[in-house]
């Protein structure tokens, strides 16, 4: 076992400790909430937007490292601005990371901030670690690719045992098995309404959407009904929509035969179909492509993907552990439209036949300027031209 000592002092009066399935254990300093999580450990390079990355759906599940020094550094923003209802520093209503890691956790400085990291953390229960050298941590997870492990917050006076860590872990379900969609897409089919009144309507496979998604179409004028993620295709084209979009959310998209069946119905109808992310390998799951688990994923704001059609490289959004297959999408009806430019992976498809596109990354992100939101423009050009509505 590879046992890393914490060296500084626990300014919160908690201790933490986090387990990795390989038997290294890492000590640290908690804040945020004491309590036992365990999840599948992935890291993320963004520099900042810390909100959007805890708040994002596709998170559940996953305890989150980042590997930015300084955490915390702006606090919490507050959820009064908004786009018709949907708060714009926010991808969802609460945190869905199992726990947080970083190098340093630190107080606010900032005019917007409502509270802190710590407190934020706190209020909805989730445990977070400092103090850890989070450099070490991120290189083991690189050369070995993400695995388990459980997190541990307790007070200074509480003793941990180790052993009973790793019965824990040892018995807790591998993320790849669980149906994580589950836990994050609503119960019961939502709507909402642009600020003018809309003849277009977009429904929405909610597997986990992130609200920038919804802001987007919101933003273009239209009328979005989100539907559950094992909703039957009669229930979807009940409402008419001129398009449907197929969300992001958390985990292996092969468990998720519902949805992939519902896709392939929807494909046959005509409609014009986007998938992001998850969505994105739910299309083609769902026209006979296969996906793969990356060895440590795509995380952070600053990933490169190029669009075969121009030449041009973008600075993209990510987070995704999986990917399409190019060599098996090709076969099938797709062609490729986006790679990541450091790994070649498959980042987009279009279909050759049909109006469907998809995208691995996340084009309502905005990392920089808008960077890749006129893909919405494309999937309204779609619309416009092939919608049923």
């Amino acid at each position: 076992m590879q046992h890393v000592k914490l060296k500084a002092r626990c300014r919160r009066g908690l201790n933490a400790l986090l387990l990795l399935e390989d038997g290294t254990l890492i000590e640290g300093c908690g804040f945020g909430a004491p309590g036992l999580k365990v999840g599948e450990v992935v890291f993320t390079t963004s520099m900042v937007g810390y909100p959007e990355s805890l708040t994002d759906p596709s998170y559940e599940g996953q305890i989150l490292v980042i590997t930015y020094p300084l955490v915390g550094n702006y606090g919490v923003p507050g959820r009064e601005l908004k786009l018709c209802g949907i708060p714009l520093h926010y991808e969802s209503d609460n945190i869905h990371v199992e726990g947080l890691i970083v190098a340093e956790e630190t107080d606010p400085s900032h005019w917007a901030s409502t509270m802190s990291l710590h407190e934020w953390l706190k209020a909805e229960g989730i445990p977070g670690m400092s103090c850890v050298d989070t450099r070490f941590l991120v290189k083991k997870l690189r050369t070995k690719g993400v695995m388990m492990g459980v997190l541990k917050v307790f007070s200074q006076q509480e003793k941990c045992s180790i052993e009973e860590l790793s019965e824990i872990l040892a018995k807790t379900p591998r993320y790849d098995n669980l149906n994580l969609v589950e836990r994050v897409s609503p119960r019961k089919i939502i709507v909402h309404q642009p600020h003018r009144e809309s003849k277009k309507l977009v429904a929405i496979i909610d597997c986990g959407v992130k609200y920038g998604i919804l802001r987007e179409l919101l933003s273009r004028g239209y009328k979005i009904v989100r539907f559950p993620y094992n909703c039957s295709v009669d229930e979807i084209m009940s409402w008419k929509p001129c398009g449907v979009v197929v969300s992001n959310g958390p985990g292996n998209p092969a468990i998720l035969g519902d949805t992939i069946e519902a896709v392939k119905a929807l494909v046959e109808y005509g409609v014009p179909l986007m998938g992001i992310c998850l969505g994105h390998q739910i299309i083609a799951l769902s026209q006979e492509a296969e996906v793969y688990k990356l060895k440590y994923g795509h995380r952070g704001a600053n990933k490169p993907c190029m669009n075969l059609e121009t030449g041009r490289c973008y600075v993209t959004s990510q987070n995704h552990g999986f990917a399409v297959s190019g060599e098996t999408a090709e076969k099938v009806c797709f062609k490729i439209w986006f790679i990541n430019v450091d790994d070649k992976s498959v980042e987009g498809l279009k279909h050759k036949d049909k109006p469907i596109l998809t995208v691995q990354f996340h084009p309502e992100a905005s990392p920089g300027p808008p960077d890749t939101s006129w893909i919405f423009d494309i999937f309204d050009r779609l619309v416009i031209r092939y919608g049923v509505s």
